[in-house]
């Protein structure tokens, strides 16, 4: 149970923090407001962060608890390749919605420049395990290539995701996420076909 409390209380600290950062943007955010706002201490906060900087990694969670939603909405008879583009579409539109543009772009910069972690390319993430699941599922059933380990088809659509929000960033937003890779993301998922 002490297990679990602490979750809660971690993502309690990292929801109101982004809800925060969306808001008012990650430089007018105090951590006494990120602390009143998730309803926790001081104590609770640097017990699970060294700072507001800090947080900027864990973006990663809260992409990971929009693919543990989408998986309990997602229909399991879809094709793999349409499940892929599925939760792609509703990521990017999640990040178009309450991700900041300027946010991203931090996220995007600490993991080129961290030493530690790298939260995007940890493999134990639910991201990597939900798209492992799909992608094996579609090999299974001879929906997917076998010209392509499911491990290799897995690391390039992670790739590509990234790509996209790096462009996205690189160009200030200045188109739709979620529009353009609908347009670019079948074509480069087409490789993954027998």
């Amino acid at each position: 149970m002490a297990k679990r409390n602490s979750r809660n209380t971690r993502g309690r600290i990292v929801s109101a923090a982004w809800q925060l950062f969306y808001e008012q943007g990650y430089e007018h955010t105090t951590v006494e407001e990120i602390i009143e706002a998730s309803q926790t201490s001081k104590g609770s906060f640097y017990h699970y962060f060294d700072g507001k900087d800090a947080l900027l990694s864990t973006l990663s969670d809260l992409f990971d608890e929009k693919y543990e939603a989408l998986m309990e909405t997602m229909d399991p008879a879809m094709p793999a390749l349409d499940q892929l583009l599925f939760l792609n579409s509703e990521l990017f539109r999640t990040i178009e919605n309450s991700v900041s543009l300027e946010l991203l772009a931090r996220l995007l910069s600490t993991q080129l420049v961290t030493s530690g972690d790298k939260h995007l390319l940890d493999y134990r993430r639910t991201y990597y395990r939900l798209l492992r699941k799909i992608i094996s599922r579609g090999r299974e059933e001879g929906q997917l290539t076998d010209r392509l380990s499911v491990s290799e088809m897995v690391k390039l659509y992670a790739l590509c995701e990234r790509a996209l929000m790096y462009d996205w960033c690189l160009c200030g937003g200045e188109y739709s996420l979620r529009d353009y890779s609908a347009k670019v993301l079948p074509g480069f998922l087409s490789s993954f076909l027998p």
